[in-house]
């Protein structure tokens, strides 16, 4: 029979999948069977960092060496070479850099694995029946955990930079939780588009590099190109970051639009996100 309810759709029966069967499932039963299934996507997230050995301390250690060396290398282009750093103090232009630079890499590294998530995952859909955004949010979890041990690299290098410690750094999660909710929609917006456009994977890496430039990262906030500064403020990284940055480097309480606008992309991104997936995810399988 066709599986035409999620309530069929995760019965344990066999089921015929049509191609080209497009539509969004009962939205109640769909995320109670999500939710459900929570330990078996936090279990897949284990397997992934076991499978990555980032469990081990030298797999932690090149976590946080990577993005530190790339840190590194900008420093170099934007403060030495480009003498970007004339009128900023050195130490908190690397801070910001390492700040910025990590958080882009686990929002990098959570929308490009979950992307990859369901064409990586082809024969796992084949043989068991669960709800197919297990696999992105999944990926975002293990993206996560990656990104923990270079929170407390980040402290070290704030001190060892001369930067003070000040209260509203505590504030600077909720940037955090806001650039996840993003990374998952748009994971999961990704990884669709590629179970029927394999391309996208090649496309990916030039699309973050260009992302990671037009953001935040590499300069402050308030330095943002003038030639640029007429549109790069609708890039959803600028207020996400950029109000990460602020509260984290410097300390300094975002304007009331940057955590709208933060609030507002991660939003759309994981509404749309979702119900994209979700109205595709019937066809993946014979797509793979």
């Amino acid at each position: 029979m066709n599986a035409t309810s999620v309530d069929e759709e995760f019965n344990p029966s066999v089921h015929v999948y049509e191609p080209h069967k497009v539509g969004l499932p009962a939205m109640r039963p769909y995320f109670k069977a999500l939710w459900q299934r929570r330990e078996f996507a936090a279990e897949m997230s284990r397997t992934n960092i076991r499978g990555a050995h980032t469990n081990t301390f030298f797999g932690q250690v090149w976590l946080v060496l990577n993005p530190l060396l790339l840190a590194l290398v900008y420093y170099l282009l934007t403060d030495i070479i480009g003498g970007g750093g004339a009128k900023i103090d050195a130490g908190l232009r690397f801070a910001h850099m390492c700040g910025g630079l990590f958080a882009f890499y686990y929002f990098s590294g959570a929308m490009t694995a979950g992307a990859a998530s369901v064409v990586g995952g082809g024969k796992l859909l084949m043989n068991q029946s669960f709800p197919r955004m297990l696999l992105p949010l999944s990926a975002v979890r293990t993206a996560f955990f990656r990104f923990v041990p270079t929170l407390v690299v980040y402290l070290v290098i704030h001190v060892l930079m001369g930067q003070k410690l000040r209260w509203q750094m505590l504030l600077a999660p909720a940037f955090l939780v806001m650039l996840t909710v993003f990374a998952a929609g748009m994971g999961m917006i990704f990884a669709a588009l590629q179970v029927y456009f394999r391309d996208t994977a090649s496309f990916l890496p030039y699309f973050v590099r260009i992302w990671l430039y037009m953001s935040p990262v590499l300069w402050f906030i308030e330095q943002a190109p003038p030639k640029f500064k007429g549109f790069i403020q609708y890039n959803p990284l600028y207020p996400l970051l950029g109000g990460w940055t602020d509260l984290l480097v410097k300390g300094h309480i975002p304007p009331m639009q940057l955590w709208l606008a933060g609030a507002f992309w991660a939003v759309l991104a994981f509404v749309v996100g979702s119900l994209f997936f979700m109205s595709r995810e019937r066809d993946f399988v014979v797509r793979l």
